[in-house]
């Protein structure tokens, strides 16, 4: 059996010139070329692009990262915006306790620091939100620190190149030294792009380009094993099911009515059509005994949502509702703006459900 070892500098000779030639143009990047004209990163849109990618692909991102950057060029900006208004920016991206603490963050940076980034992990994580990978990625491609940098992309390039057998997540402390060990003292924050370019781009979950691969001769995984089975990952859990009822209620001008979710919990703070708890159990949680008031509801289907957690199925209702609805709190929102308020996805889901054509207009 073939056993290598890779030390920091060879690491970096390896890949950095692989990076110099193959990194991805990303928005919120400063590329090699344009590091050798004198620009620097910005660590507002570092910040911004690291929060936004956390679960979320980077095609996905590109254009809420445009968005935010129209609204709000600055983190002073941000901070200065109003939290309804960042969650309808947000709408759609999921994980939505992330974009509560993007403006907590910003409102921190701005009251405390003057709008200026702090430059280190430790002071970065003294921050609303930012956890010691969003630390260590702002430290590193921001302000060059030396910072071990780890995400989905970089877990999977360490487990191959060191053919770690160890399964996710009780590798992960493993991985963070091996990438803290060759993490350069030079160019740190482009070696940790880098390590995610390769993750991306070559290293892939599935086929992976081993031939195109600058780590190629170093590669554990590829010459004792089969990279595709790493990194080896403990056997997943089933996600419980829970169960709820949506109820879509149109009026005669074709509005939506819609009210606001409580600030604390699960999609705090966002918009919803009103609803039942989401229960696991079967007695009468998806049921006509829970509409939020009387009117002629008729069932339309049901709509499914994964979270991180649980699964959730929800009995989608619709009412056309001419009288006003006394005691409820809520607003009439017309079909023609629904997309301009902070909808999360299940909730979409629902309208969609009830009024097919609810997001083909505007």
């Amino acid at each position: 059996m073939t056993r290598y070892t890779i030390a920091a500098s060879e690491a970096a000779a390896l890949l950095l010139p692989w990076y110099d030639r193959h990194h991805r143009d990303l928005p919120w990047r400063v590329s090699p070329p344009m590091a050798r004209q004198g620009i620097v990163a910005d660590p507002y849109h570092v910040w911004l692009s690291e929060v936004m990618l956390q679960q979320t692909t980077v095609q996905a991102v590109k254009a809420y990262f445009d968005k935010f950057l129209r609204l709000w060029p600055t983190v002073e900006d941000l901070a200065s915006a109003e939290t309804e208004d960042v969650m309808k920016a947000w709408a759609g991206l999921g994980y939505y306790a992330r974009a509560r603490n993007l403006k907590k963050c910003a409102e921190a940076v701005s009251r405390e620091h003057g709008g200026r980034f702090p430059d280190t992990e430790e002071r970065l994580k003294a921050l609303p939100g930012i956890g010691d990978y969003t630390a260590a990625a702002v430290a590193a491609i921001a302000f060059n620190r030396r910072s071990a940098v780890l995400d989905g992309n970089v877990e999977r390039v360490i487990s191959r190149l060191y053919a770690i057998e160890a399964p996710l997540p009780a590798a992960k402390p493993r991985m963070r030294q091996l990438i803290a060990e060759l993490t350069p003292a030079e160019r740190p924050g482009d070696f940790a792009q880098a390590m995610m370019d390769l993750g991306a781009t070559i290293c892939t979950p599935k086929r992976p380009a081993c031939s195109l691969c600058p780590f190629r001769p170093k590669c554990l995984a590829l010459h004792n094993a089969d990279p595709e089975t790493f990194p080896r990952k403990a056997a997943k859990k089933e996600k419980p099911l829970r169960l709820g009822a949506a109820f879509v209620a149109i009026d005669q001008a074709e509005a939506v009515y819609l009210r606001k979710r409580p600030e604390t919990g699960l999609l705090g703070g966002m918009t919803e059509v009103p609803g039942t708890d989401w229960t696991a159990r079967r007695d009468g949680a998806t049921t006509l005994d829970a509409q939020p008031f009387a009117a002629a509801w008729q069932p339309c289907g049901a709509v499914s949502h994964v979270f991180t957690h649980f699964e959730l199925r929800l009995s989608v209702y619709r009412a056309n509702v001419i009288a006003a609805l006394p005691g409820v709190e809520g607003w009439w929102e017309p079909i023609a703006s629904l997309k301009t308020q902070a909808l999360p996805t299940v909730m979409k889901k629902a309208i969609a459900q009830a009024i097919p054509h609810a997001f083909n207009q505007g």
